[in-house]
């Protein structure tokens, strides 16, 4: 895929557009910073169709800003190991201060989740999966370098998708 487009969200976050062939879905990794360096080389290499948007984010508040923006078939969460479902999850409300100002309240109890495919992996908690569960999108779990096996397995598995 083709890397079109990099900004910045209204919380800070880095974010990158990358464009395969015409048609197809819109997908969405999310990723930490510690776990995000090689990333943009992972999604230059994947072969599809569509579009993968990457948001490095901090916190669940850009995250779910992200997936209500605009409609995507599937969040791949890169995590400290891959799981394959994990139990609901209460985040501690706190009150966050990005680095240009803005002010803004995060926390609350999300729901239980299971991947969206079975890519093997354990049971276990994950927040950012759980976020994305409470808006109803499905999500998979893996650590940086099986981001792009996670995307091309998903897309092979999605009509139109690769």
């Amino acid at each position: 895929m083709n890397h079109t487009r990099t900004w910045t969200d209204l919380y800070g976050s880095a974010c990158a557009v990358f464009e395969g062939r015409a048609g197809g879905h819109r997908w969405l990794v999310a990723a930490p910073p510690e776990r995000a360096g090689d990333l943009p080389a992972e999604l230059e290499a994947l072969g599809g169709k569509g579009e993968v948007r990457l948001l490095v984010h901090e916190g669940l508040t850009p995250l779910l800003a992200a997936l209500r923006e605009g409609p995507v078939r599937g969040v791949v969460v890169v995590g400290e190991r891959a799981l394959t479902a994990g139990p609901e999850v209460t985040v501690p409300g706190r009150e966050v201060e990005d680095a240009g100002g803005l002010v803004y309240r995060e926390g609350g109890t999300f729901p239980a989740w299971t991947a969206a495919l079975n890519l093997g992996g354990e049971v276990g908690e994950c927040a950012a999966a759980s976020a994305a569960a409470s808006l109803g999108v499905p999500v998979l779990v893996t650590v940086p370098d099986g981001v792009r096996p996670a995307l091309e397995a998903w897309m092979d598995a999605t009509p139109h998708g690769r």
